[in-house]
């Protein structure tokens, strides 16, 4: 099952990757500022980075020094990774980490296009982070956890790679509540970030159990249906798709760009079921803080409540 689940998140991220949405595009835009992003911000970095896949700005709460190690679990098209290589400067080092092929040529041309030399990217799965022990001052990641199998494995890794003081900002998606069976149980609602999702108390948990401490989980309060902004952009149409843009999100509307195929495809049946669904009910974008013991971080107003 976790193999399926993987094959089908990179396939379909893939697609999304081989696509021309970008910051160019205004609904793609809308979304980013939706769940916290500055039109400052996002004029800074190449506009390629951006594909609307975002639930938050894990930069915004992650307070991020110059000469840091920054990785970015699930880094796409770079967005965050760019935005962080700003603020740790040329003597910092942003790293992205991303499973789909399609994401990190994407990352590359776009760090070459805006000139970064403090970027690097590898090609792997978030639970096996291909960086050594204690080498990183803080993880980010951008609506991707959720999307991992094993989220456990994901926790300890991040444990692993961080620095003694080390500290987690991430933006998510959790639960409020229990899913109905045909989202709990559906392929399409997991690669589109909701059926993988856990319970905002298993998040909490499950970052404890892995030895983190001052763990700080917060709802942002952002509308989910603000995926729906990416819906008949003319500039996501592009000859490398060969299907609609695939969902980055499990609220993103099919896009308009090409006729959805007669059989049914996972974002029809994706659609179909969340059409029937207030997603706000049971799920929330989240702003995840966590710190590792050691070191001489501040814990006081360090995570995403005082921010």
């Amino acid at each position: 099952m976790a193999t399926e689940i993987l094959d089908s998140v990179r396939t379909k991220y893939g697609a999304v990757a081989e696509s021309t949405l970008s910051s160019n595009d205004a609904g793609v835009k809308a979304v980013a500022e939706a769940f916290g992003y500055t039109a400052e911000e996002l004029t800074s970095i190449p506009a390629e980075a951006n594909m609307g896949l975002s639930c938050g700005n894990p930069t915004a709460t992650a307070h991020i020094r110059e000469g840091e190690v920054v990785v970015d679990l699930g880094s796409g098209g770079g967005l965050d990774v760019f935005l962080a290589a700003r603020m740790v400067g040329p003597t910092g080092r942003a790293i992205g980490i991303d499973m789909t092929p399609a994401m990190l040529e994407r990352a590359r041309v776009n760090a070459v296009a805006g000139g970064y030399t403090n970027v690097e990217f590898y090609e792997s799965t978030i639970d096996r982070i291909p960086l050594p022990d204690a080498s990183v001052d803080c993880v980010i990641s951008n609506c991707v956890v959720n999307l991992a199998p094993d989220k456990p494995a994901v926790f300890r890794e991040i444990a692993r790679v961080l620095k003694p003081g080390g500290r987690v900002a991430l933006s998510d998606i959790a639960l409020k509540q229990e899913l109905p069976e045909a989202i709990s149980s559906s392929i399409a609602a997991y690669v589109g970030c909701i059926a993988g999702a856990i319970r905002i108390d298993d998040y909490r948990k499950g970052l404890l159990a892995a030895g983190f401490e001052a763990v700080e989980i917060v709802d942002s309060g952002a509308d989910l249906n603000a995926y729906a902004k990416v819906e008949n952009q003319a500039g996501c149409c592009s000859p490398a798709m060969e299907e609609p843009a695939p969902a980055a999100s499990p609220f993103q509307v099919v896009s308009c760009c090409t006729p959805a195929p007669a059989a049914e495809t996972l974002h029809n049946d994706l659609k179909t079921l969340l059409d029937q669904y207030d997603v706000n009910a049971a799920a929330a974008s989240v702003k995840v803080y966590a710190l590792k013991p050691g070191g001489s971080a501040q814990k006081s107003c360090c995570g995403p409540s005082c921010c």
